[in-house]
């Protein structure tokens, strides 16, 4: 086993655990009785970009989206 084999195996098992702590971080879509009228047009619902939860959410497409490379980069045997 390779020593650039073993680097990304560590990346990727570091980018697995961001990612489950990421996703458990984030709130539940469900609103309860509020989700009945449709969206949140309060600031927070026009700004979630900016807030937190929009830095959760884009972190996690990221993430999501490296362990996918890294995923497919382990299979392949290269190193």
């Amino acid at each position: 086993m390779g020593t650039a084999r073993i680097i990304v195996t560590i990346l990727f098992i570091v980018v697995c655990i961001a990612l489950v702590v990421l996703v458990l971080m984030q709130e539940g879509k469900s609103a309860g009785l509020g989700a009945i009228s449709g969206t949140t047009e309060t600031y927070w619902g026009k700004n979630k970009g900016r807030s937190m939860e929009g830095l959760l959410v884009r972190l996690t497409k990221i993430l999501a989206a490296l362990f996918m490379i890294l995923a497919i980069i382990l299979n392949l045997n290269v190193f």
